[in-house]
């Protein structure tokens, strides 16, 4: 299952420069004018995961493979896209497409980069950006709505089901408020939901990009910001992308150094990656033997045939039980062997609730 994230904002706020040290590569055209990013540039990045080195340890792996999240880097916007301005249309497109925002928003002040309102002032850059994806959305179901609820009334369960929990979304969007905020009344509510594919509907993560010395505690931009996620039920972090941008150019093992000078334990990026894994909803387990230990995402709440899947379909549809040990004893226990000795590696079926950490061997047949 791939999860992306889409890194949004106004011009000129830092995305591509973000997304250039994000995914270590310099893909992104990073220039001090507005649409330098035409087409959304992909990357995948690897999650921060110590527990992985640990478990490779122990299996004497060949190979090291992490997990991994999807980010784009998408146009920036302006004013007026939900009626087609700038690169609007477009940039509404590839926002449907990913399945969290990552909102990157200007807390810097710098007389040589220009800002496209001339103030520096995330709370109004944020509020543009979310003004013209509840204004899409708005647009979107005003024409839906009514014709779920027309169908709905011969008969159709669908529509039905359509009607009432887009009604419901409708509803808030009219009042100012994202779709997010849309409550579904059961599981059949929550997919029609998840299918309309609402803008405004997807978790938000903001990135406060600030200047090099704010970027150990921040400042008073990126403290309105956190405050507006806190009310929002989002997320939010501070990074320097100046700072990222050059850790990606030094060699890795002086980046520690770097960073200990900075005032900083760990890159903005892993806090980035970290927070954009959680605000999915997202966990990990593992396999491991002597060739590979490799990290796998799942979605909370995943049964042990959804985890299967992960790997391969085959391993889903063929399902017969997963071979289980906790993460804590299998090191405690120095691996497979020593769990399966003293009675710790267990016998999952098909009802088993996976858990983050679970190091797992699944057998199936197809």
């Amino acid at each position: 299952m791939g999860f992306r994230c889409g890194i949004v904002g106004l011009p000129n706020v830092g995305k591509s420069t973000l997304f250039n040290a994000l995914t270590e590569t310099q893909a992104a055209q990073a220039a001090n004018y507005p649409f330098c990013t035409i087409e959304p540039n992909v990357g995948q990045v690897a999650v921060p995961d110590e527990r992985l080195e640990k478990i490779a340890q122990i299996a004497a792996s060949k190979k090291v493979i992490a997990t991994q999240l999807g980010f784009v880097d998408i146009a920036g916007l302006v004013k007026g896209a939900s009626a087609g301005e700038g690169l609007g249309n477009q940039f509404l497109g590839n926002i449907r497409e990913v399945d969290a925002i990552v909102h990157v928003l200007r807390c810097f002040e710098d007389d040589d980069i220009q800002h496209v309102s001339n103030k520096v002032d995330p709370i109004a850059d944020a509020d543009v950006v979310e003004t013209e994806l509840m204004l899409a959305d708005l647009e979107s179901l005003e024409k839906r709505v009514p014709n779920a609820q027309k169908r709905a009334t011969g008969g159709d369960k669908e529509a039905k089901i359509m009607a009432s929990v887009l009604g419901q979304a409708l509803e808030l969007l009219k009042d100012g408020k994202p779709a997010r905020l849309t409550q579904p009344n059961d599981e059949e509510e929550a997919r029609v939901f998840k299918q309309a594919q609402l803008l405004t509907a997807k978790p938000v993560l903001y990135v406060c990009n600030v200047a090099e010395e704010d970027a150990a505690n921040g400042n008073s931009l990126s403290q309105q910001v956190f405050a507006k996620a806190e009310a929002e039920g989002a997320q939010a972090v501070v990074v320097s992308a100046a700072i990222e941008a050059e850790l990606v150019e030094m060699p890795a093992e002086d980046r520690a150094e770097f960073l200990a000078e900075m005032g900083l334990e760990e890159s903005g990026l892993a806090r980035v990656i970290r927070a954009g894994y959680k605000l999915l909803d997202l966990q990990t387990f593992f396999t491991a033997g002597p060739n590979e230990a490799r990290a796998w995402t799942f979605p909370n709440g995943a049964k042990a045939p959804q985890a299967a899947g992960e790997i391969h379909t085959d391993f889903e549809r063929g399902f017969i039980r997963a071979e289980t040990i906790a993460y804590e004893d299998f090191v405690a226990l120095g691996g497979e062997a020593g769990a399966k000795e003293a009675g710790k590696m267990r016998q999952e079926g098909k009802e088993y609730l996976v858990q983050d950490g679970d190091i797992l061997l699944f057998k199936f047949n197809v």
